[in-house]
């Protein structure tokens, strides 16, 4: 559809740039494969897919840097060719998902608490800003941290403070070994083990309950590994299941009941609410098939600690940030797009 390699930074600044003249509002899209999440956007669509390519990656450097337009496809079969992952397993697979988006989205995959989030890999940025210029933030290696913070904030951001346009994140190289194993533990005992594991040196790389099973994936070396498979036991399963689960293909999502993301700190209890739940991230993570109200489930997240995202048609998607929070995020939204013209409203109405 596009060519592979096309620097459109210019065209996306024009577009940017007539849109403050005439004080437009711009609905940015990339893939398009998140456009479910979020409070819908009134405004010219403003595509990044023609920027797009691989800019540089070097392996051995561990870094690679690309413009936002890149499906994430590409990018995982460049590093996949070369030994190495993006380590975050940002949700990706023929859905034309773009390392622009899923930046801004900022989801992570079942490797999260292991491994860190999409923020924890992002080195630097180009970012087109409100005021119309094309900022460069942070760099290509850990040890420069210019901007790195502000770099960092685009992470789930979902476009409202700026068009990404170029992406610089650290890469790792894949386990040398894998299993996938699965126990016959109810819910309540496979949170309690997960907390016991989590205090162990164990290969654990993801961690689910699936409503009937607790499935674990353990990485690492061989030996390692080895020993953890035969010190758990279970039976083993496809390495595919993870792919479904991050994708969101497995049976549990085909529910029509409402979807909800909550997330929790470590080692929180069940939640009683009504519906179907999923054990992610072990026990971080939960997802929710429910028709409850709202209020009642976001209110059992934030008793927790804790906070729900409705990944359905909503109004409200995002928890209701306190007073104090909403006017930093105001502050920051003024300082970096002041005349409102980048994906207003996407998250919460009053920004």
């Amino acid at each position: 559809m596009f060519a592979h390699n096309h620097d459109a930074s210019q065209a996306l600044l024009e577009q940017v740039n007539q849109a403050r003249a005439e004080g437009t509002p711009l609905r940015i899209r990339g893939g398009a494969s998140k456009a479910y999440l979020g409070r819908p956007v009134s405004g010219i669509e403003l595509d990044t897919r023609e920027h797009r390519g691989i800019v540089n990656y070097d392996p051995t450097e561990l870094v690679i840097s690309a413009r936002a337009g890149t499906p994430l496809s590409e990018l995982a079969a460049a590093l996949e060719a070369a030994g190495q992952m993006l380590p975050c397993e940002p949700p990706h697979s023929d859905d034309g998902a773009t390392l622009g988006g899923m930046l801004a989205a900022g989801l992570s995959g079942p490797r999260r608490p292991w491994a860190g989030s999409v923020r924890d890999y992002v080195l630097g940025t180009r970012v087109i800003s409100g005021l119309g210029l094309h900022l460069r933030f942070g760099g290509e290696v850990m040890k420069n941290v210019a901007g790195y913070d502000l770099s960092r904030l685009m992470a789930g951001s979902f476009g409202c403070l700026g068009l990404i346009s170029e992406v610089s994140l650290k890469v790792l190289p894949k386990p040398r070994c894998d299993a996938h194993i699965a126990l016959q533990l109810d819910p309540q005992q496979a949170l309690l083990k997960l907390a016991q594991w989590g205090q162990q040196p164990l290969p654990i790389s993801a961690a689910c309950h699936d409503g009937n099973l607790l499935r674990l994936r353990l990485e690492g070396g061989e030996g390692s590994v080895k020993a953890a498979r035969d010190r758990l036991g279970g039976e083993r399963f496809e390495a595919c299941w993870w792919q479904d689960l991050n994708h969101q293909r497995l049976g549990f999502f085909a529910d029509p009941r409402p979807l909800w993301r909550i997330s929790l700190p470590n080692h929180s209890p069940l939640l009683e609410l009504p519906g179907e739940q999923l054990l992610d991230w072990a026990g971080a993570q939960r997802w929710l098939k429910s028709e409850a109200p709202a209020e009642a489930i976001r209110a059992a997240a934030s008793r927790l600690g804790g906070h729900a995202t409705c990944y359905s048609a909503s109004d409200s998607p995002f928890q209701p940030l306190p007073a104090a929070l909403l006017r930093y995020h105001q502050q920051l939204k003024q300082r970096l797009d002041p005349q409102g013209i980048f994906n207003p409203g996407r998250m919460y109405a009053e920004i």
